[in-house]
């Protein structure tokens, strides 16, 4: 595989980036994340980064160096990482778990399958059009959905913030499964939180995220979104890949150069929170052994 590949983020007007963002790839297969941890519960920043955590363990685990089924593995990452979630309330004996939205996506033998829960967003773009985008499970995509309200009403909307469906809930998540599709050379894949695609029209972030080469387009598409949100600004998040297939000549990253059984990672472990916890409930020494936990457990259970 060869594809060139870029992400940022910006805390925008909050005062902690709760978002998170990486990706994996071995010889045959590449994993992209990004989370958005709902900031209205305890925590969102820890959610997020446990969910990453859960899902690059797992696959790391499965993918030897290609998973045996894509869909099946997105599955089983995105509730991994639930669960993990709320053993961590559970061991910390917090009032509430922490909670995240996430979406990810696997590229393997030239086709892309992706998954998500809660309102962060993939977009398949091809020649400046977009071929696909996940439904953000949300009030204001129901209403939508219902033909109560007019696709247009939804950035004004009072209610445009409020997810229905997250990882770190009570209930267990509906985990959304699209593709496989596949890939043309020049296809680009834009994931991102609503940070980024809710100050912008599609509009303007297809001509952002398509203009110009990844590493340049990603960081002005998240500057482009804080400076669109002004005061009100969310953390802003994007990771996008461009799809070279396997052509030689093209520019970016070649997964032939990882060694088989190697996994490359921008997923590092580590204490999931850069803001300051409450010293009462929460230490980072102890976010890192619960982190530390869930990659033994994974390791253990051999990816199952």
């Amino acid at each position: 595989m060869r594809f060139s590949i870029y992400q940022d983020s910006l805390t925008g007007a909050r005062q902690v980036n709760q978002d998170r963002m990486g990706y994996c790839f071995t010889r045959d297969s590449l994993l992209m994340l990004v989370a958005d941890g709902m900031g209205g519960h305890m925590h969102g920043e820890i959610a997020a980064q446990i969910a990453l955590q859960a899902a690059a363990s797992t696959f790391q685990a499965m993918a030897q160096p290609a998973l045996d089924d894509p869909a099946a593995f997105l599955e089983l990452a995105l509730r991994r990482g639930h669960r993990e979630i709320l053993r961590f309330q559970q061991a910390h004996r917090l009032p509430e778990s922490p909670r995240t939205t996430i979406v990810a996506c696997v590229v393997q033998n030239g086709l892309a399958l992706w998954a998500h829960a809660g309102d962060s967003r993939l977009y398949w773009l091809r020649d400046g059009k977009v071929l696909a985008r996940t439904r953000d499970h949300s009030k204001v995509q129901n209403l939508v959905d219902l033909g109560l309200i007019h696709p247009d009403e939804t950035e004004r909307h009072p209610d445009r913030n409020k997810v229905l469906n997250c990882l770190g809930s009570p209930c267990e998540p509906t985990v959304d499964i699209g593709g496989p599709q596949a890939l043309r050379p020049g296809d680009r894949i834009l994931i991102c939180s609503d940070g980024v695609w809710g100050p912008l029209s599609a509009a303007e972030l297809v001509a952002t995220i398509t203009a110009e080469p990844i590493d340049s387009a990603v960081p002005r598409l998240v500057r482009q979104a804080v400076r669109a949100g002004a005061d009100l600004a969310d953390n802003a998040t994007a990771l996008a890949m461009c799809w070279e297939g396997d052509n030689a000549g093209a520019h970016g990253v070649s997964s032939a150069l990882v060694p088989d059984g190697a996994i490359t990672t921008t997923i590092a472990v580590g204490s999931p929170g850069d803001g300051e916890l409450d010293e009462d409930t929460i230490s980072d020494d102890e976010i890192e052994r619960t982190i530390s936990e869930i990659r033994e457990a994974i390791a253990r259970t051999g990816g199952q």
